[in-house]
């Protein structure tokens, strides 16, 4: 099975990395979240409730919608910390992408470990500027936060198609599925990965983010 997969290429400053991608994770996330699941018999369950919470950014003009979890969201910042401090960092070039990826485990023979087969990934390339002046900064806080709000649309008129979903499992099969290790919401199995990546060549779109600055100050 061909996982799906979809990317976005931002370009912001550094302190605006953590906020830029937990924003879409999130997203995500609260659409690939369920309550938890309760059995009255082996094919028979009903489903409790999700929370949502509203998030203000500090860096960015942005309030996003996440699921109420502490643990969930203690999960998601501390891959996303250790993501922006290699790409901040001083071996860091700058560039750098970070996924999130859903999966669904295959079980195996006794003493083998399940297969993970992988069927939506959504990655996050960035690119990071540095910026100048505090008017250059509060163009790129209004422009980043445009940008997001595009992508959290898009993620939402993704969620609503018609695609493939693993099924609803029995009970004996939940954790073939689902993470159940969070109390208070059950999102699809899921995990996160990085890498830094060398420079880009050509124009890049950190070089693009620049020019729609410096155009929107010589307004």
């Amino acid at each position: 099975m061909n996982a799906r997969s979809q990317t976005f290429e931002l370009t912001m400053e550094g302190r605006q990395v953590d906020e830029a991608v937990a924003s879409i994770f999130h997203t995500v996330l609260f659409h690939r979240s369920l309550g938890k699941f309760f059995y009255t018999a082996e094919g028979s369950y009903s489903v409790g409730t999700v929370g949502y919470t509203d998030v203000d950014c500090d860096f960015i003009d942005l309030t996003y919608v996440c699921c109420t979890s502490n643990l969930l969201d203690q999960t998601i910042k501390k891959e996303i910390s250790g993501f922006s401090e290699m790409l901040r960092g001083n071996e860091g070039t700058g560039m750098g992408q970070i996924s999130l990826e859903f999966f669904q485990k295959k079980p195996s023979r006794w003493l083998f470990q399940p297969e993970c087969i992988p069927w939506e990934v959504w990655t996050i390339r960035l690119e990071l500027i540095t910026l100048n002046t505090e008017d250059e900064r509060q163009v790129c806080r209004e422009k980043v936060g445009e940008l997001l709000t595009d992508k959290i649309l898009y993620i939402t008129e993704v969620m609503n198609r018609h695609d493939y979903l693993p099924k609803m499992p029995n009970q004996s099969e939940l954790e073939l599925i689902f993470d159940t290790s969070y109390q208070d919401v059950q999102p699809y199995l899921f995990k996160m990965h990085y890498s830094i990546s060398g420079p880009s060549t050509g124009t890049s779109v950190g070089s693009t983010m620049k020019k729609l600055i410096r155009e929107t100050l010589a307004l």
